[in-house]
C-alpha cells in the first residue's frame, strides 16, 4: 500500500520527468439493456418511476486507464471478453499513444496482469534480450510469482505495480467507474451493444472535457495522531 500511495504522491513529478502513471482495470459485464418502456417523469408529489421491463443485449468488457496526474482516461478498450490476450493488446494501445515514455501500470493480481503474453510484450518492447524460459517449467515465465517480479523491476521502461489483494478500492480507477456507472449505466437504456460501446465512449471524451481532475487521495498507511489526550 506504502509503494502504491507513493506513487500517487509522485505523478505530477512523474508527468514532468516523462513517465506516465495509470491506474487501469477491467469493468467486465457491462449489460446493453434496453427498457421495454420509457420512464414516467417525475411529478408534484410522485417520484420517477421506471419501467422493469427489458431486453438484454449482451455484454462489454471495459478495461481503462486513469492518468493519475491529471483525471483523464487514456485509450479505453471496449470487447466481448477479458482474456489474457485482451489485456495485453489494451497495454500495447497504450504505450503506442506515447511509445517513447515510460509507463507505470497500477493493477491487481489478475493472473491476466501477470501473463506469459504481457512478459513477452514486454521484454520485446523494452529491448530485453535475455532468455526468459519456459511457462510452467523454468526461468522468468515459469510461474506467476515470477513472471510478476519482472514485470514489477523498476529498471524497465515498461512496468506494472500491483495493489494488494483484497484492496481493489486501493485503485484510483475503481473511482471513475462508479462514476460511470452512477452518470451512465444506471439509468440508461441500450438499443444495442454497439449503442452501449458508443456511449460509453462518448461519456469517456464528455467527462474527460468538462469533469476530469486529479482525484484527492486521502488514504495514508500512516497512523493519525490523536486529536486529543482525554
Amino acid at each position: 500500500m506504502g509503494e502504491v500511495c507513493g506513487l500517487y504522491e509522485q505523478a505530477g513529478r512523474l508527468a514532468e520527468q516523462g513517465v506516465h502513471l495509470v491506474s487501469t482495470d477491467e469493468k467486465t459485464g457491462i449489460q446493453a439493456l434496453q427498457r421495454l418502456y420509457p420512464d414516467l417523469p417525475m411529478g408534484p408529489g410522485a417520484a420517477q418511476r421506471r419501467e422493469f421491463e427489458y431486453l438484454r443485449h449482451g455484454t462489454l468488457c471495459l478495461t481503462a486507464n486513469l492518468e493519475v496526474w491529471c483525471g483523464l482516461i487514456v485509450s479505453p478498450t471496449l470487447g466481448p471478453t477479458r482474456t489474457e490476450a485482451d489485456f495485453v493488446a489494451h497495454v500495447e494501445q497504450t504505450v503506442a499513444s506515447d511509445p517513447q515514455a515510460g509507463w507505470v501500470f497500477v493493477v491487481d493480481n489478475l493472473n491476466t496482469h501477470q501473463s506469459e503474453g504481457l512478459v513477452l510484450w514486454v521484454a520485446q518492447a523494452c529491448g530485453i534480450e535475455e532468455d526468459l524460459g519456459v511457462k510452467g517449467k523454468k526461468g522468468v515465465l515459469k510461474s506467476q510469482k515470477s513472471r510478476a517480479a519482472v514485470l514489477k523491476d523498476q529498471g524497465h521502461r515498461i512496468r506494472f505495480v500491483y495493489t494488494p489483494r483484497h484492496t481493489s478500492w486501493l485503485n484510483q480507477i475503481e473511482v471513475w467507474f462508479s462514476i460511470l456507472v452512477r452518470k451512465l449505466l444506471r439509468r440508461s437504456s441500450f438499443t444495442s451493444l454497439e449503442d452501449l460501446k458508443a456511449r460509453i465512449l462518448a461519456f469517456i471524451d464528455y467527462f474527460n472535457r468538462t469533469m476530469a481532475k486529479p482525484i484527492q487521495w486521502l488514504y495514508s498507511i500512516e497512523p493519525k495522531p490523536s486529536e486529543g489526550t482525554g
